[in-house]
């Protein structure tokens, strides 16, 4: 008996973009840990699941309404990034310019899950759309 739930393009989504940005998390600290910077500042954790979250919850948006709003999907998706754009300046920018610049350290804890998070949005809703 197989559940609906594992059939879900989200849920198959979800398992891949854990997978990814898991395995970059690691490569990340692997890479602070050689460069002897702290391993676990500049909100890294929250950057990889905030941005984990967030293209989750947009790539199930756009499944749940690619039928329905078929002509409006790509301001679906802009509506997504302008949410990451202010979950980045609630989030983390105050935090980042505390100090009155932000550090290379701090750009990349935000960035590279961003980017990553991005491509496999990306890529995950092209794949879905080009099946309708």
């Amino acid at each position: 008996m197989s559940l609906p739930l594992f059939k879900q393009p989200a849920f198959n989504f979800g398992i891949k973009l854990s997978l990814l940005l898991s395995a970059f998390f690691g490569l990340h600290l692997t890479i602070l840990y050689s460069l002897e910077k702290p391993l676990f500042a500049d909100r890294i954790e929250l950057a990889y699941g905030l941005n984990f979250l967030l293209a989750l919850l947009i790539f199930w948006i756009i499944n749940q309404y690619k039928t329905r709003f078929k002509q409006a999907l790509g301001f679906l998706f802009m509506a997504g990034s302008f949410l990451k754009f202010i979950v980045f300046f609630f989030f983390f920018y105050p935090f980042y310019k505390a100090d009155g610049l932000i550090q290379t350290t701090e750009f990349t804890a935000f960035f590279v899950p961003y980017a990553l998070s991005l491509i496999a949005e990306t890529r995950g809703a092209a794949k879905l759309l080009n099946r309708l």
